[in-house]
């Protein structure tokens, strides 16, 4: 059985409607995009689910994101989005790649055992702030944690505003805490690299098993990946709950300022360095180093602070740069195609 929702209960807030001009209200159909193919997109509206084929004229949609049907249920045009996450493509690959848009919340998951790290959460916090998004860290399998409140505090002092909730996945009680941020017309993501029981979660928030779950490996703690697409479901709090696949490498990119809002007592420091170049390493009247040798800062978090700046930086330029060359490229045969034409036409 189909279940229709109003447009509220899909996510849309007056962010999207401002956004319509009077000759599109009452015509154009606003709809979700709830999955992604490779030659299609599915559709969410008052009006149900629908497919939509992709074209070569439209722009590069992912999951969340808002678009105008027209009359005739073909593309319009697409929504400003509220968030937008991307990063790197993994590997070499020198290609930003779409996550997910119009994200209220992000649940970044990690769990409590041997693959617990506060560097993974910064990274992640990073690319959250980045898009525009809220966070809330989320503390997996604290069934299978003596101390989990010493995790919590661990990452409560990244940062006093965080909020941090210890949870286990399993038990419907114990994942009550994160209601607050899946009201009707939330959407919530939760991010996290592979087998930190996510879809366990997933399933719990539910109330019913959407998500296969795979089992803890004894070699080192870690789960095995099920999730291998990106899904949006409906919970029966009304909230809209967007489920990512694990990822083993989260490489960022054009994120310097979610870096510096992940580590704002370090750019607060930076202000108080005697030089504005500092590198934070052996120059006289350092105030980070200062902060280090008094206690009031880890030599760890500076060392994730350094690593996640150069890499944005890194992947920034060389993103930049293909993106050039792309652009380069196209003139050219541009170019070659239109002398062609012009001969050919002195020919005939």
């Amino acid at each position: 059985m189909t279940t229709n929702y109003s447009l509220s209960q899909l996510g849309w807030t007056s962010f999207f409607l401002q956004q319509l001009s009077l000759d599109e209200w009452g015509v154009c159909t606003p709809s979700r995009v709830v999955a992604q193919h490779r030659s299609y997109l599915e559709l969410i509206n008052e009006h149900g689910k629908q497919k939509l084929s992709l074209a070569s004229d439209m722009p590069l949609l992912t999951v969340g994101d808002w678009l105008l049907l027209d009359g005739a249920g073909h593309f319009h045009r697409a929504l400003k989005r509220l968030s937008f996450f991307s990063r790197k493509a993994p590997g070499s690959k020198l290609v930003s790649q779409s996550i997910a848009a119009n994200v209220d919340t992000v649940f970044v998951t990690c769990s409590l055992n041997s693959n617990f790290s506060l560097n993974r959460i910064e990274r992640y916090l990073s690319l959250v702030k980045d898009a525009g998004a809220d966070a809330v860290v989320v503390l997996t399998k604290a069934d299978h944690c003596e101390d989990a409140i010493s995790y919590v505090r661990k990452v409560q002092a990244l940062d006093p505003l965080l909020v941090v909730e210890a949870v286990n996945g399993l038990d419907a009680a114990s994942a009550e805490c994160l209601d607050v941020w899946c009201r009707e017309g939330k959407t919530v993501a939760l991010l996290g690299s592979s087998g930190v029981g996510k879809s366990t979660l997933i399933n719990t928030l539910l109330g019913h098993e959407e998500q296969a779950t795979g089992l803890i490996r004894d070699a080192d703690g870690k789960g095995r990946h099920t999730t291998t697409a990106r899904t949006m479901h409906f919970m029966a709090s009304g909230g809209i709950l967007l489920d990512l696949p694990g990822m083993r490498e989260l490489q960022i990119a054009d994120c310097e300022q979610g870096v510096k809002e992940t580590f704002t007592d370090i750019s607060d420091l930076e202000k108080q360095c005697r030089f504005n170049d500092c590198h934070h390493q052996n120059e006289p009247d350092c105030a980070i180093q200062a902060a280090i040798a008094l206690g009031k800062l880890e030599s760890r978090r500076l060392a994730s602070f350094n690593k996640l700046m150069q890499e944005q930086a890194f992947n920034s330029a060389s993103l930049a740069e293909k993106r050039a060359n792309d652009r380069s490229r196209t003139r050219y045969y541009r170019s070659v195609s239109s002398h062609a034409k012009q001969r050919k036409k002195g020919w005939s």
